[in-house]
C-alpha cells in the first residue's frame, strides 16, 4: 500500500525517524514540484468525478485540463 502524508515541517523529522524504524516501511521524500504535481492531478481527478456525477459541466473540466498543460 502507498500512502501520501502531508506533515508539518516541524514535526516531520520525528515522524520520519519512527517510520524508519520499521523495517517494513519504506519512505520516500517527494520534491516540491512533484508534491504540486500530485495536488493538481487529485484536483483534475475530483473534477472529472464531479463532471460524472452531474455536479459540473464539461466546460469547468476543460479549462482544468488547460490549466495542467
Amino acid at each position: 500500500m502507498k500512502v501520501l502524508l502531508d506533515i508539518d515541517d516541524d514535526k516531520a523529522i520525528h515522524l520520519l525517524e519512527v517510520l524508519k524504524g520499521l523495517n517494513y516501511v519504506r519512505t520516500e521524500p517527494l520534491s516540491e514540484e512533484k508534491a504540486s504535481l500530485i495536488s493538481e492531478l487529485k484536483a483534475a481527478v475530483s473534477a472529472l468525478k464531479d463532471i460524472r456525477a452531474g455536479k459540473k459541466s464539461a466546460n469547468v473540466a476543460q479549462s482544468s485540463i488547460n490549466e495542467l498543460r
